[in-house]
């Protein structure tokens, strides 16, 4: 009886504790936490994806090297401290007595294993963009590791907030075709974070038990329930009826509500996430075409003249009052103004339909023509609203556009297979420093340079090619975020990209149990949130 009570869901417990006649004290139950998110994890392989919710969830269970404070301050985590010993070596001390959720100490050995088996098992989105400047990593002592990069790299612990480290015991000669199998069942989801990993139903929830063993703060929390509810509608449903403690990314017509509500609270705060535009500028595009669906002599995206045009045709700050319900904020370039790179000679993007319609015509395209546009539906707040009110927009320039939203799950694999001719997402610069973006998504797709990954829709610039690789290898900080602002104002100029707006986001939960530390990056961690006072 004791060990059904322990895996069921919190509200079985109660349910079956009334049948049997079993009495739960409030104080045991106020040691669960319920939280109700959008999307969770799509393995337990923390190496299987770079998607923000997958790493979200997996930070319970995995720790990393270094750490991502709640407003992107890099602190130390399982590496206590680094340096560059060398132009292109990195020294990293290791936590003594740290464990493993199997008894097993943590060591470097664990640390060599988890980077180098990062490019066999990783999957959509690829987590290789954590390690692609690592050559080599040497084990000095059972706590120190040298990490050896193909040149000078600056951001490599800003790149180790994302490097979770996995037991090399438990997860050792897994392949890409085994992984996650042995992970999701548990098998090899042996990590040193402070939740133990109990469970996992693929769109449905993940349970989690503290971990009494953790090396750092103990947690609050003896189970942590992550419900997924992708429908904005259900996950306040949930909370009203206090089914969940919690809720991610309350919808932002649901705010003014659910602040005049005196049994919940709700925190708010402006994310590193901006939603951009993808346009594809290979010569054949899949998704373009007349108006009546016959093919174009060319591909219109490679006209500089149409970029801007759909450019000056966007709203920014109208997507962002109305399309988002004022939780977002106009952007006029890929990062955030507290990112390190940021461009602050930029001048603000604004919307002009004369101008707009007059470079469609000298592109020679006066009615315009066709277009498929493929945006997330269940990412981030707001991103099938906006989607479908820059389809709106784009249209009073003459482009009939096709708009399609679709899950995560969905555009993301479709995105990287080159599918779309024009896309929206949102980017995060999860690491605090602009290279992170732009040598992901905007420099030219070069496998043999690891850079550009899901740059997939053939730009290529090698004036900025150049600016993102020197910021890649210098080491002094004023130095890195000029040429980065340099490279921001390029991408300003050609347009691959267009940045649309931030995003904001919300929480809402109840007040009377809990309370928490927003974060910028928008993780909903167990970890930041506390028991009300």
């Amino acid at each position: 009886m004791t060990e059904t009570l322990r895996i069921f869901p919190l509200w079985r417990r109660a349910a079956f504790a009334a049948l049997c006649g079993i009495g739960l004290a409030g104080p045991a139950l106020a040691q669960n936490l319920t939280i109700g998110v959008r999307a969770g994890p799509e393995s337990i392989d923390p190496h299987f994806t770079a998607t923000g919710t997958h790493a979200e969830a997996l930070k319970h269970v995995f720790d990393t090297l270094t750490w991502s404070g709640d407003k992107l301050q890099i602190e130390p985590r399982l590496a206590t401290s680094w340096k560059a010993i060398e132009p292109a070596v990195w020294e990293f001390k290791l936590r003594p007595g740290v464990k493993f959720h199997d008894g097993s100490d943590f060591t470097a050995e664990d640390v060599k294993f988890s980077i180098e088996r990062i490019p066999v098992v990783a999957g959509p989105n690829p987590t290789t963009i954590y390690v692609r400047r690592v050559k080599e990593v040497k084990i000095v002592d059972p706590l120190t590791v040298h990490i050896v990069t193909d040149g000078p790299a600056p951001n490599l612990p800003n790149d180790f907030i994302r490097l979770f480290i996995v037991s090399h015991k438990a997860a050792a000669g897994l392949t890409k075709d085994n992984a996650n199998e042995a992970f999701n069942g548990g098998k090899a989801a042996i990590g040193t974070g402070p939740y133990k990993f109990v469970s996992w139903t693929p769109k449905d929830q993940l349970v989690l038990d503290r971990f009494d063993g953790y090396w750092g703060e103990k947690q609050p929390w003896a189970r942590v329930l992550r419900k997924e509810l992708p429908n904005d509608a259900a996950r306040v449903a949930q909370l009203k009826a206090g089914q969940v403690d919690i809720i991610v990314r309350a919808p932002a017509s649901d705010v003014p509500t659910l602040k005049r509500d005196a049994k919940l609270s709700v925190a708010t705060i402006d994310t590193v996430y901006v939603f951009n535009m993808e346009l594809d500028m290979r010569d054949k595009s899949p998704q373009v075409s007349a108006k009546d669906g016959s093919p174009l002599p060319k591909n219109p995206l490679q006209d500089a003249r149409v970029r801007e045009a759909i450019d000056l045709a966007i709203d920014r700050p109208a997507l962002a009052e109305i399309a988002m319900e004022g939780l977002g904020a106009p952007v006029n370039q890929l990062v955030t103004p507290d990112i390190a790179g940021y461009n602050k000679s930029l001048p603000p993007l604004k919307p002009d339909l004369a101008k707009a319609k007059k470079l469609m015509e000298e592109a020679g395209y006066p009615n315009g023509f066709k277009v498929g546009f493929s945006f997330t539906s269940d990412r981030l707040p707001g991103d099938r609203q906006v989607g479908t009110s820059i389809a709106q927009m784009l249209a009073r320039i003459g482009i009939e556009v096709n708009a399609n939203a679709q899950p995560g799950a969905v555009f993301f694999p479709a995105r990287l297979r080159g599918e779309f001719s024009l896309s929206m997402s949102g980017w995060g610069t999860l690491t605090g420093e602009a290279n992170y973006t732009l040598s992901s998504v905007v420099h030219s797709n070069d496998p043999a340079k690891k850079l550009g990954a899901f740059n997939v829709l053939g730009y290529k610039n090698a004036e900025l090619d150049k600016l993102i690789e020197d910021a890649a290898i210098e080491m002094d900080e004023a130095k890195r975020n000029d040429l980065l602002a340099q490279a921001n104002a390029i991408v300003a100029k050609d347009r691959p990209r267009l940045p649309i707006v931030a995003v904001g986001s919300a929480w809402a939960m109840q007040k009377a149990k809990v309370t928490i530390r927003p974060r910028v990056d928008e993780d909903t961690l167990a970890m930041d949130i506390k028991p009300a006072k």
